[in-house]
């Protein structure tokens, strides 16, 4: 029964909920220099590639216009249809590492190597999921103010990424550390409950 429960909520969460309202709003766009092209504030991150003065601004393809925000718009909408599918991929071998490392724990050394490739995988899939969304060309819209479901998304996001973080960490001196297991396991349910969270959240 909890295999089929995880195996329906993973179904539930793959359900597609971003939207491009952003590219709807850029159909009545023109040369007009007092169109407001970028948000007022968005991510660092965001600011480093997409800014004003951002890296991709160097290439003509990207350069600060209506026609290329449109362009923009999609690759937003590519980066987080990519960032759903990861997240989905990323919780299911979350899973199925917790399950390998309480075996672990449990004195089934034969599992090492095992637990070691799932967390190279994990980490790879959680690192570049994060990156999609980091990464991304910012949007059109202004943040709404007051409560959103994106911003208890984010701040779940905090959570996770420091706890996998401390994670990691943890890894390498758990095994000559027997003290920290504890920690270590903590760590991990930390951040594949807030990462499940974050992605439930998102649906509403």
């Amino acid at each position: 029964m909890k295999k089929q429960a995880i195996f329906i909520l993973l179904i539930f969460i793959s359900i597609p909920v971003f939207s491009q309202n952003d590219d709807d709003l850029l159909n009545d766009l023109s040369d007009n220099s007092e169109v407001q092209l970028l948000p007022k504030k968005f991510m660092f991150t965001q600011k480093i590639l997409w800014g004003r003065k951002g890296l991709m601004r160097n290439f003509k393809a990207f350069e600060l216009t209506p026609e290329n925000r449109e362009k923009e718009l999609k690759i937003r909408s590519y980066f987080f249809k990519a960032h759903q599918t990861l997240g989905i991929l990323t919780s299911a071998g979350m899973i199925a590492q917790g399950i390998v490392g309480e075996k672990l724990y449990s004195g089934n050394t034969n599992l090492r190597d095992l637990h070691e490739g799932l967390a190279t995988g994990v980490n790879i899939a959680y690192f570049t999921t994060a990156s999609l969304a980091l990464f991304a060309p910012p949007k059109i819209i202004p943040e709404r103010k007051g409560y959103s479901s994106i911003k208890v998304h984010r701040a779940l996001a905090i959570i996770h990424l420091s706890s996998m973080i401390a994670t990691n960490i943890l890894s390498f001196y758990v095994e000559d550390n027997p003290d920290l297991r504890p920690y270590h396991r903590a760590a991990a349910y930390t951040a594949f409950g807030s990462f499940l969270a974050a992605e439930i959240i998102i649906k509403f």
